[in-house]
């Protein structure tokens, strides 16, 4: 089942469990209400050798449900041994979601980094390059905020962490291709969770690149607060046309 993201096709829709992956029959059930429900994409955990272990069995139960809405992986910091251990859930999946501020730091960021994109490579998989304000790269920010401190006319600290968003994801992006990742099987974001900073870090990543972006807020709140902050942010961006 082919979920198109990006480019002429449809804004795509996508929902996360907060059920235990480990649970795979709980999770088939939430990810089939989910889908049921309109998620065209559901995403779910694995964090851990039994949720690795647990992926394909979920998977197995969709489609005996006849629900073949793409299951999304989500990982930690573990990620990069998960894949190259678990080859059955690294198959199940449909798309990899990598945070590049929680896989490591330095020589061995870069080993983990490259290992989950030969990963999503080899299995010719998507992935979603997800940079989030809490979890940010502090070396490259503390980089960009020292270049900052040095100019005429410093920006102001919210606009170097945009600058650092923008930079994490894009660099990300790059060497994902030079190891060998299609770049149509790129998608990136930039998640903050102020309506008026994801408008504008998000203008500014879709100056600079061509990916398919995957547009949310981070830790939006709950109930209405979340709904009406979520739909105001990605109402502006879509009406641009990003």
């Amino acid at each position: 089942h082919v979920v198109t993201v990006g480019g002429d096709a449809p804004v795509r829709v996508q929902s996360m469990t907060n059920t235990d992956t480990v649970d795979a029959i709980g999770t088939a059930i939430q990810c089939k209400e989910l889908a049921i429900a309109g998620s065209e994409l559901v995403r779910i955990t694995v964090n851990t050798p039994e949720a690795a272990e647990a992926v394909p069995h979920i998977r197995e139960q969709l489609d005996r449900m006849g629900i073949h809405v793409p299951l999304v992986g989500d990982f930690h910091y573990n990620g990069h041994r998960l894949l190259v251990d678990h080859p059955a859930m690294a198959q199940a999946l449909s798309k990899y979601r990598i945070n590049p501020g929680n896989v490591g730091k330095g020589d061995k960021r870069d080993r983990q980094f490259a290992t989950m994109v030969e990963a999503a490579a080899k299995y010719d998989k998507p992935v979603r390059i997800g940079v989030n304000w809490g979890s940010l790269d502090q070396e490259l920010l503390v980089g960009l905020m020292d270049q900052n401190a040095r100019r005429a006319k410093p920006l102001d600290a919210k606009q170097v962490m945009y600058q650092a968003l923008v930079q994490s994801a894009l660099t990300s992006a790059e060497v994902a291709r030079e190891i060998g990742l299609n770049p149509d099987n790129i998608i990136i974001s930039c998640k903050v969770s102020g309506v008026q900073d994801l408008i504008s870090v998000y203008r500014a990543l879709a100056r600079r690149c061509d990916y398919a972006l995957h547009l949310g807020l981070t830790e939006a709140g709950m109930g209405t607060k979340g709904t009406v902050a979520s739909a105001t942010s990605l109402g502006v961006l879509l009406q641009e046309g990003i």
